[in-house]
């Protein structure tokens, strides 16, 4: 049986259950190991990919018995209200979600792309991470996958009951992010290259003209965040530096425009861009180096 068609689609879900790519490439090749394992015993009584979907989210509600939530900063508590002081650091148990390249989530069918990059958007899955696992399961396959809840049931080992009150706690618990009216995918590049140039140029005011008026920066790994033009355009000037001590070149994480990032000539990590109309409305920074090379060639 060939289970390739299956893996996209697999790691973008072990991806919003796990919030990691690197965890749910693990699982999705534990999910496999499984499949091939057990297909002599595969009944036939619902279809392959339903099956898959069983044997993945089942692997990934294991994996999260043995770990803490994924939060970004800003579902750690309130903005901070100084952006002179310096940033709160991580504590040793803090755990991190990660950004996913576009490319290991996304076929080449149009439709498909845009139902991929919108179902794996940053504030979704940093959200996810706020719920219980079996609640993150429930609402991703019923809200996302769109699975019937008798499916659910079945693959979860539960009832319809217990599934339709689990998706109602979720709901309740992730209440839906606000929409942000997205630009065309040209202007969405187009604020990307202003962005990258106002960084290697070190201008603060070419900077300040894309942000939003409700521009929120989160620079992780770190507890502290930013809300409100003023208050980030502060920040930013502690971070800018000189001209030429940054490089970024453009890449697309969780459906959006992204930046890798150099400073200095070495490797820093990935800004990713929530844009609207308007402009800027988030930089959520991933201040890790090992995400450069994941990314650069996206």
């Amino acid at each position: 049986m060939d289970f390739e068609p299956y893996r996209r689609e697999l790691l973008a879900h072990c991806y919003r259950m796990l919030g990691t790519p690197d965890e749910a490439e693990d699982v999705v090749q534990e999910t496999y190991l499984r499949a091939i394992r057990g297909f002599e015993n595969f009944e036939g009584r619902a279809s392959v990919r339903t099956w898959l979907y069983r044997i993945a989210t089942n692997a990934c509600l294991t994996a999260l018995e043995q770990r803490s939530r994924r939060p970004l900063p800003s579902g750690l508590g309130a903005p901070s209200a100084d952006p002179d002081a310096p940033p709160t650091p991580a504590e040793p148990g803090d755990a991190w979600p990660r950004p996913i390249p576009d490319a290991l989530i996304t076929a080449e069918d149009p439709a498909e792309i845009a139902v991929a990059r919108e179902s794996v958007r940053l504030a979704l899955i940093a959200g996810l991470q706020l719920l219980p696992p079996r609640q993150r399961a429930v609402l991703i396959l019923r809200e996302v996958l769109a699975f019937p809840a008798p499916e659910v049931a079945e693959l979860l080992g539960t009832t319809v009951a217990a599934v339709k009150s689990t998706l109602q706690r979720a709901r309740v618990t992730l209440r839906a992010a606000p929409d942000v009216e997205e630009p065309t995918e040209p202007e969405q590049r187009e604020l990307l290259e202003r962005y990258m140039s106002a960084f290697m140029n070190s201008d603060l005011a070419a900077l300040e003209q894309l942000l939003r008026d409700d521009a929120v920066i989160e620079p992780v790994p770190s507890r502290t965040w930013f809300a409100g033009k003023r208050t980030c355009v502060a920040f930013l000037r502690h971070v800018m530096g000189e001209p030429g001590e940054w490089h970024m070149t453009p890449t697309r994480a969780n459906g959006q425009p992204a930046a890798a990032a150099w400073y200095r000539g070495e490797p820093f990590g990935v800004a990713v861009l929530t844009v609207g109309r308007g402009g800027i409305a988030r930089i959520t920074v991933f201040g890790f180096p090992d995400l450069v090379e994941r990314f650069a060639g996206s």
